[in-house]
């Protein structure tokens, strides 16, 4: 991946098979424990607005999900640097995932467990 490059972590009933251009698989991986993993060694991009993004939920915008409190407490603890969680529409977030660099499907059951982050630069 480069910088601006997209990869989305996504539960075990998201379409990743038809969605991905490049599908990886991490069975047995839950979605917090993989956004722990992928964040201590991809940095954020820090020069486009809204570089992690999550699923809102379908008939409820304003809700937010358990998986949802989860990413935010992670991408604030782990990301760097630390970053806020948008949510947008379901097939606004079906778009980005297919334009995304990688699809990375978990065994996350909870509804609304995907994310997209947007990669920033290693530095020297």
């Amino acid at each position: 991946m480069g910088h601006g490059d997209t990869v989305v972590l996504v539960d075990a009933n998201f379409p990743a098979a038809s969605v991905a251009r490049r599908l990886i698989r991490a069975d047995g991986s839950d979605l917090p424990s993989l956004l722990t993993a992928v964040l201590s060694v991809l940095p954020i991009d820090q020069m486009e607005p809204e570089p992690a993004v999550g699923m809102e939920v379908v008939g409820d915008p304003a809700r937010c999900e358990p998986v949802h409190l989860d990413m935010e407490r992670l991408l604030a603890r782990h990301a760097q640097p630390a970053t806020a969680l948008t949510l947008i529409e379901r097939h606004a977030f079906y778009d980005l995932a297919r334009a995304a660099f990688a699809v990375v499907a978990t065994d996350e059951r909870r509804f609304y467990g995907n994310i997209i982050l947007r990669k920033g630069v290693v530095a020297p």
